[in-house]
């Protein structure tokens, strides 16, 4: 089959764009207001994307508490969203009033991060605390305003769980990280393999 994005032209009963563009990383994104009130969001537009410096992107559909913290604080903590936390990731992506903590809505512990002033979840483990660099707004193709908005942050301090380190490296079965997948389904991973790549 081939469709036009423009229309939903594509006659299937749900979108199969973000089908397509799978599995994606969860971005548990922790934030705080300026009067200190903890924000706790999943995002699943989000991802590396730059090694040196470390920068993480997210991207919010609507200008969300998520990032209306981020731009008034100057930090987030992107937490890693794993198997065994995968209900307490679902139960923070409810629609709730500003100001309501998702932390507690979750019953996950705020724990205090090391370079920035988010919060951390501290059952998460593993988490990227990160100063914000920019929002950038999704334009489209004709140059107008999409009402999306990529978070760009530097990853400043990295907390890593000591059992998942194995042999110098992090052992991703053991992590178990959650992916978003299209519509409602997630995956985590199940097998790893490796290549060299070819020298030329």
């Amino acid at each position: 089959m081939f469709y036009e994005t423009e229309g939903g032209g594509h006659g299937l009963a749900r979108d199969p764009f973000k089908a397509l563009i799978a599995p994606r990383p969860i971005g548990w994104i922790s934030s705080v207001d300026g009067k200190g009130r903890a924000n706790l969001a999943p995002y699943s537009f989000f991802n590396a994307v730059s090694s040196n410096p470390p920068v993480v992107m997210f991207s919010s559909d609507g200008k969300k508490d998520s990032m209306t913290n981020i731009e008034e604080t100057g930090c987030f903590v992107c937490n890693l969203a794993v198997y065994g936390l995968r209900d307490q990731m679902n139960k923070s992506s409810a629609t709730v009033a500003h100001g309501v903590s998702e932390f507690e809505l979750a019953e996950l512990t705020p724990a205090p991060s090391r370079l920035v002033a988010a919060p951390r979840v501290g059952e998460a483990p593993a988490a990227l605390e990160c100063q914000y660099l920019k929002t950038i707004p999704v334009p489209t193709v004709d140059g107008g305003e999409s009402g999306n908005f990529m978070i760009l942050g530097q990853v400043v301090g990295i907390h890593i769980d000591d059992s998942l380190i194995v042999d110098g490296r992090v052992d991703m079965i053991r992590l178990a990280q959650l992916s978003r997948l299209g519509y409602m389904d997630y995956s985590v991973v199940g097998q790893v393999f490796a290549m060299d790549r070819p020298e030329v």
